[in-house]
């Protein structure tokens, strides 16, 4: 079966972006690019939320083609209609049951981009397996949280915790189902 990993990067207070959606916070450095590089290699499969993907398009390099090159995207959104757009699949299927069937799929595993709100669903339809965060020593006092309040407890094994140079620190866990 693949392996669901949600990543991303957050503040020591637990957010994506600040409230307006800037990440002008994020301190990129070669050690984060290279923790990048060795996951890229094992997903084929990307999933994220409207926002999230919006986000991302907005930074992308304006190539041509997919910005996520040979890797399948899939958005999940609420508000847009359900199509194919530059090599991404927008769908408003129930999350959880989506990645669930994904998961029994033949492929490498699956990456979860950011996101609180589909992180949320997607937690408690108990299909992520881990949870790997490039946290960043700032606190930004408020914005997008990391995490949206759910209906369980999730419990979580430390698989590795990596400090980098510029104070960041890289946390990747195992969900205990």
């Amino acid at each position: 079966m693949r392996t669901v990993t949600f990543g991303g990067a957050c503040s020591l207070d637990g957010y994506f972006a600040r409230p307006d959606n800037s990440v002008d916070w994020l301190m990129w450095s070669d050690e984060s690019a290279a923790i990048m590089k060795d996951i890229w290699v094992t997903i084929d499969t990307m999933i994220m939320g409207r926002k999230t993907w919006e986000i991302a398009m907005q930074n992308a390099p304006k190539s041509g083609g997919s910005a996520f090159g040979n890797i399948k995207t899939y958005v999940f959104s609420r508000s847009l209609s359900p199509e194919e757009r530059g090599g991404v699949v927008i769908l408003n299927d129930d999350p959880g049951i989506f990645v669930r069937d994904l998961k029994q799929q033949p492929g490498k595993d699956i990456c979860i981009m950011g996101g609180g709100d589909l992180a949320k669903t997607l937690f408690e339809a108990g299909v992520i397996d881990e949870l790997g965060l490039n946290i960043h020593p700032v606190l930004l006092g408020a914005g997008i949280p990391l995490f949206h309040e759910m209906r369980s407890q999730i419990d979580l094994e430390t698989v590795e915790c990596r400090p980098f140079k510029n104070g960041c620190v890289y946390v990747l866990y195992r969900i205990r189902h």
